[in-house]
C-alpha cells in the first residue's frame, strides 16, 4: 500500500502549492498528538491524508477534511488502510463549494448528515490595495478599524502561548465553545510558524494584551482558525483591527483569499434578516465577520463511506439526539 512518511508527504505537496490546510503533513501531526492516527496515501499524482480516531475494541472513525481533487482515484487505497484501521465508516469533507460539487458515484459514498468543520463560512478577497479592501468593508467596520487606531490600540507578532490560550479561555468561558488545551495550540504553533505558515498577532493597549488570533497560510489561501479577546477596553475596537491586521498579513503572504471560517449555517437572505437580533450560537460572530466585506459560501456536503453498517446506524442515531 503506498502510505507515505511525514516528510514524503510535505514533498508531495510542493507540486500541490493550493492544497488545503488541513491537508498539511504539519496538521496530521498535530492532530496524531491529541488523540489520532494519520494515514498519508500516495499514488502518482493523486493523494489523500486521512486522519483515524481511536475508539474502544481497536475501531476507528476516519476522518479526511478537505483532500485534493482526484482523491477519488485512490478507492482502492483509501479501502484498505479503512479496513485495517477497522474504520467504522470514513468521512469525507470535499475541498469545493456546495455549487462546485462533484458528483460522486453512490456506489463508493453516501452524503453525509453531519459536518465536522463548519459548513459555512466568509471568504474575504484580498485582490487589489489596502484602499480597496477598505472600501469593500461595511461602513461601521471600516469605522471601528480606524477607531481602534485612533484609541491607541497596537497590533504585533507575539509568541506568548500561555497568554494566548489564557484569551482563549476567557472567550471559551464567556460565548460557550470549547478550548483546546495550551499544548494544543503550542504545538500547533511550533508545527506551522517556523515554515511562515502561521502567525499569532496580539492587539493591545498600553501594553496590555486585549484580543488574539492565530492566523495560518498556504498557497493562495489564509485561515483565521483561533481567535481571543478579554472584556476590557472593548469601546476600543481592538478586534476589529486585529482582524485588519491579519488580512494585511495574509495578503503580504502572497494569499489571493481570506476564509473567515465559520458563520450560522443559514442561508444570507436570512443571515441578513436576523443577524441584529439574534445572540445565539454563532450569530454574534456572523455580525463581526460579515463588516469585512467578504461573499458568503458554503462548503460541499460532507460525504461518508461505510464500512461497519450496524455500528454506523448507532453513530447517526447519537448525532441525531445531539441536534
Amino acid at each position: 500500500m503506498p502510505l507515505v512518511s511525514f516528510s514524503d508527504w510535505r514533498n508531495f505537496l510542493k507540486k500541490h502549492p493550493n492544497a488545503h490546510i488541513l491537508q498539511t503533513a504539519e496538521w496530521g501531526e498535530l492532530k496524531s498528538n491529541f488523540g489520532w492516527d494519520v494515514a498519508r496515501v500516495v499514488s502518482g499524482e493523486n493523494g489523500i491524508q486521512i486522519l483515524f480516531r481511536k475508539l474502544p475494541l481497536g475501531l476507528t472513525v476516519a476522518y479526511a477534511p478537505k483532500p485534493l481533487s482526484g482523491f477519488e482515484q485512490l478507492f482502492d487505497e483509501i479501502d484498505k488502510v479503512c479496513r485495517q484501521k477497522h474504520a467504522i465508516f470514513l468521512k469525507i469533507e470535499p475541498d469545493s463549494w456546495q455549487d462546485e460539487a462533484p458528483d460522486f458515484n453512490s456506489k463508493l459514498l453516501t452524503i453525509s448528515p453531519h459536518n465536522i468543520q463548519p459548513p459555512r463560512t466568509i471568504m474575504v478577497a484580498l485582490v487589489g490595495g489596502e484602499d480597496t479592501l477598505l472600501a469593500r468593508m461595511k461602513q461601521k467596520c471600516r469605522y471601528n478599524v480606524r477607531l481602534a487606531e485612533k484609541k491607541g490600540v497596537t497590533i504585533r507578532a507575539w509568541d506568548d502561548l500561555d497568554g494566548f490560550h489564557r484569551l482563549m479561555q476567557i472567550t471559551g468561558g464567556r460565548d460557550g465553545f470549547g478550548v483546546h488545551a495550551l499544548e494544543y495550540y503550542r504545538k500547533a504553533y511550533s508545527l506551522f510558524h517556523p515554515g511562515g505558515m502561521a502567525e499569532i498577532l496580539v492587539a493591545e493597549f498600553e501594553s496590555r494584551p486585549l484580543a488574539a488570533l492565530m492566523v495560518f497560510a498556504l498557497g493562495t489561501r489564509a485561515y483565521y482558525l483561533y481567535g481571543a479577546s478579554t472584556d476590557e477596553e472593548r469601546n476600543r475596537m481592538p478586534t476589529y483591527l486585529l482582524q485588519w491586521e491579519a488580512l494585511k498579513w495574509a495578503k503580504a503572504h502572497g494569499c489571493h483569499e481570506y476564509d473567515l471560517w465559520g458563520v450560522p449555517d443559514v442561508d444570507e437572505a436570512v443571515l441578513e434578516a436576523q443577524f441584529e437580533t439574534r445572540h445565539d450560537g454563532l450569530w454574534g460572530v456572523y455580525r463581526f465577520k460579515r463588516g469585512f466585506g467578504g461573499q458568503v459560501q458554503r462548503a460541499a456536503q460532507a460525504l461518508d463511506k461505510v464500512y461497519l453498517p450496524l455500528l454506523y446506524k448507532l453513530y447517526l442515531w447519537r448525532m441525531g439526539n445531539r441536534e
